[in-house]
């Protein structure tokens, strides 16, 4: 290992909308293969597979639902959460809150957050 190996601290997340839309982009990013455009990316705390495997647990033990992660998927896909004051999100929005609650208090618990 190296000087700069044994110095560098990993980045925590600030929140789980963070966590949950650089899971989405990283795999994504991951997905491209080939596709290098120069960027250079920060480490983080938990790998993608240790955020797959959260939200599976989560998932199969009943504290994440089918219409969770359905809204989950498609507001990563949009790159944004869903707001509250627009009409046709407003349900999205508090099943969206519910979601992020659940990933915030697992990942808090994991020392993911900060």
């Amino acid at each position: 290992m190296t000087e700069i190996q044994a110095n560098y601290t990993p980045e925590k997340f600030q929140n789980a909308e963070q966590i949950w839309f650089w899971f989405l982009y990283s795999k994504s990013v991951r997905n491209d293969i080939g596709q290098n455009n120069g960027r250079t990316s920060t480490r983080r705390v938990c790998e993608l597979v240790d955020v797959e495997t959260l939200i599976t647990k989560l998932y199969l033990s009943g504290k994440l639902n089918d219409a969770q992660l359905a809204v989950m998927k498609e507001f990563g896909d949009r790159r944004r959460a869903p707001h509250q004051y627009i009409w046709r999100e407003n349900h999205a929005a508090a099943i969206w809150n519910t979601a992020m609650q659940t990933l915030d208090a697992a990942a808090r618990e994991k020392g993911w957050i900060e």
